[in-house]
């Protein structure tokens, strides 16, 4: 009977542990992101605001292999600034260590004067 125990124990500890990876997985490999539109961070694209090139570039090179068993590892460039206009789309480059390089797009799902809500697809 101890055995049983012991057994019913170490499955219920693997199970949460399991449940515990998997949640912690899904909460850093997200694709979304809120960016201020703050003096540092905002260029004019067109006359309208825009999340510099640099920031999209950044957030979302951190974001695409946030851990090793998620995404590809790439050295990611916007070309321009991502418009504060909710369904603006960029694409921007993630260049891989064996030389070639994937599209990725990103789009703005959310804009107001002072904040960004955009996506990018892995």
């Amino acid at each position: 009977m101890p055995d049983s125990k012991f057994l019913i124990g170490v499955v219920g500890g693997a199970a949460a542990v399991l449940l515990l990876g998997g949640l912690g997985t899904r909460l850093v490999s997200g694709t979304e992101s809120t960016t201020p539109l703050d003096r540092f961070d905002t260029v004019s694209v067109d006359g309208h605001k825009a999340l510099a090139p640099n920031i999209v570039a950044g957030r979302t090179q951190s974001k695409y292999h946030p851990v090793p068993w998620v995404g590809v590892k790439v050295e990611v460039s916007c070309p321009a600034g991502l418009k504060a206009i909710a369904g603006t789309t960029i694409t921007c480059t993630g260049r891989k260590n064996d030389g070639t390089t994937i599209d990725i797009p990103v789009t703005a799902t959310k804009a107001t004067d002072t904040h960004i809500t955009w996506k990018f697809e892995r």
